[in-house]
């Protein structure tokens, strides 16, 4: 219980000791997020951007793989029909 007492009144010096945010504080925060939101919107834009065009570039490379194993299993025909004979 004593304990509780004591930790009760650590907090509330810590508390009293911080002091409050003024009301020009807040508006400085304010006025920092209200900057910072079109640099989020654009930096998700971009991102989205990026996937966007990421996804399109493993589309091409899942092309390119799959027309390079259809080439090769081609020449491995030709090869076994050369030998064949």
């Amino acid at each position: 219980m004593m304990k509780a007492v004591k930790l009760s009144a650590l907090v509330a010096v810590a508390a009293l000791a911080t002091g409050c945010a003024s009301q020009s504080d807040i508006d400085n925060l304010q006025g920092q997020i209200d900057t910072l939101k079109p640099q989020v919107s654009a930096a998700a834009a971009d991102a989205a951007a990026a996937k966007a065009a990421a996804a399109a570039a493993e589309a091409a490379a899942n092309r390119a793989a799959q027309y390079a194993q259809d080439t090769n299993s081609k020449l491995d025909r030709m090869f076994k029909k050369s030998q064949h004979k």
